[in-house]
């Protein structure tokens, strides 16, 4: 059976860790070595991951210089074909949904899937502005993130560990950089995530997008990218108002 490496990032989330970590332990999917990168949370955190300590393969709690640090810890604990980041917060859809990804096809590279969003009142806000691409390579970002970091499973043989140089958008590169390593690209067709709004790349937003550019431009060229810029501006200007005219 395949092993799938999830991996979850936290520090000081005592509101939502015990949801992220539930949705992940009460798969079906059996073949799953579940793994907690704790940032040395001072708020109650650890009491509730310790609750769930013996049902974890790998837990760390120790201060780290970041998110993507953290992811690093957990990526280089995983030794599972395939791994998946459920950082606190966010939730795989339901409790049959590892099980189902795989049963789509076989022996994929990547696996993705559609991301439904919540707010903090977990009330849901639908699927993303971006709806995930019919078809994806590592060319399917140059109009945005079109896959969430929590939608998106891949052969751990694909990734290389997340590059420190970016500290809000370090996800994007490390993606690009595994699809183009990929041969074999599957979508699920279904929702895989929830995904809870307002994380540090929203919260540091124009660094965010400062960074995300940089990265498409490093991939897609800097002309390309500031064309590609106008027509993602272009299509957030006619979501905004097609959405106004929505709830007018």
């Amino acid at each position: 059976m395949i092993k799938v490496s999830i991996i979850t990032i936290v520090y000081n989330d005592v509101k939502n860790i015990r949801r992220t970590m539930l949705s992940v332990l009460n798969q079906t999917f059996k073949s799953i070595e579940y793994i907690v990168i704790d940032g040395g949370s001072t708020d109650g955190t650890k009491n509730i991951i310790e609750e769930y300590k013996d049902k974890l393969a790998v837990y760390i709690s120790e201060k780290d210089n970041g998110i993507y640090d953290a992811m690093n810890k957990g990526l280089a604990a995983a030794t599972g074909e395939y791994v998946l980041f459920m950082n606190s917060g966010d939730e795989i859809y339901d409790h049959s949904t590892v099980e189902e990804v795989f049963k789509t096809e076989l022996s994929a590279d990547i696996y993705y899937g559609e991301t439904e969003m919540f707010n903090e009142q977990l009330e849901s806000l639908g699927k993303r502005r971006h709806s995930i691409p019919k078809s994806f390579n590592w060319k399917s970002f140059k109009y945005g993130m079109n896959i969430s970091h929590q939608a998106i499973y891949i052969k751990k043989s694909l990734t290389t560990p997340y590059d420190l140089q970016y500290k809000y958008s370090s996800d994007i590169d490390w993606i690009i950089k595994c699809a183009k390593r990929a041969t074999k690209i599957v979508n699920t067709n279904m929702y895989v995530a929830k995904y809870l709004v307002g994380g540090v790349s929203k919260q540091k937003h124009f660094e965010s997008l400062k960074e995300r550019f940089n990265i498409f431009a490093k991939y897609y060229g800097l002309i390309p990218t500031l064309f590609n810029h106008v027509v993602i501006a272009f299509n957030l200007a006619t979501y905004f108002l097609k959405n106004r005219r929505t709830n007018d």
